[in-house]
């Protein structure tokens, strides 16, 4: 099975895509969606869909699990980045995979066994876990392999 996780924002987007046989995960492919700074909210949100909906094309998910909000103290952050999360969902329902939400905090437990891991230790354990080339990532591809791990880990529990 393939599983394709989002990691939503406006300024990036990353995605990580992995590859299971039976027990175990390997990585396919991962990187971020950069968008152009000074453009208009509307093309940032075509531009993430475009690459996200070329992407899953690509890749054909079975599964595509996308990070759900944060609610940070900045309530204009909060709904903006939920228009990215809009327009992510949009792209995985179109794909035709199965799509699935987890928090933040059930990412991180479901990778680094604790609900309130530090970012360094999520992306160490991802490392680990698709045996990752030790080189510079961006932090959001670390944060969208963590929620497609997550989904191989949720699976066949949430599907029955």
């Amino acid at each position: 099975m393939i599983f394709f996780g989002v990691d939503p924002g406006t300024a990036v987007t990353g995605y990580g895509v992995i590859r299971t046989m039976d027990n175990s995960i390997k990585h396919e492919a991962g990187g971020v969606i950069k968008t152009v700074p000074r453009s208009s909210l509307a093309d940032k949100l075509v531009h993430i869909y475009d690459c996200l909906c070329s992407k899953m094309q690509e890749f054909k998910p079975d599964c595509v699990c996308i990070e759900q909000q944060f609610y940070a103290k900045n309530i204009h952050s909060t709904m903006v980045v939920g228009q990215v999360r809009g327009v992510a969902l949009l792209a995985a329902k179109k794909s035709g995979a199965e799509v699935m939400e987890f928090s933040p905090r059930e990412i991180k437990k479901a990778v680094a066994g604790n609900g309130n891991a530090a970012k360094a230790q999520v992306e160490y354990m991802v490392k680990i876990l698709l045996r990752l080339p030790d080189q510079k990532i961006q932090a959001d591809m670390y944060d969208a392999f963590a929620a497609a791990i997550c989904a191989f880990n949720n699976y066949s529990r949430v599907r029955w």
